[in-house]
């Protein structure tokens, strides 16, 4: 399905579908910004109330593993917005009358 990281290759290598018709935009990015947010932040404000510890360290540990969540996440919910576009074919919206 990837021809990359994150770059959607333009067929199956397999099946040869075509995979022109799904764009799954900034919807990845939203969903981990989201999980992480809570998966980090919930686990500082714990820290920072049991121990105190200075900023440095917080940066020294949480900036690390909100990428690390980042970077893990961000692939596969790709992947699976991808898949959910083609389950339910989605497709660009058009206005009325202008169908192909």
């Amino acid at each position: 399905m990837f021809s990359g990281f994150l770059r959607i290759a333009p067929s199956c290598d397999v099946c040869e579908l075509d995979y022109g018709f799904a764009d799954a935009g900034d919807g990845p990015a939203v969903f981990v910004m989201f999980i992480a947010g809570f998966a980090v932040v919930i686990p500082a404000l714990l820290v920072e109330v049991a121990f105190s510890p200075p900023v440095w360290l917080h940066l020294l540990i949480w900036l690390p593993l909100t990428v690390a969540v980042c970077v893990a996440l961000l692939r596969p919910f790709k992947g699976v917005l991808f898949a959910l576009q083609y389950r339910h074919k989605a497709e660009e919206g058009r206005p009325d009358g202008q169908d192909e």
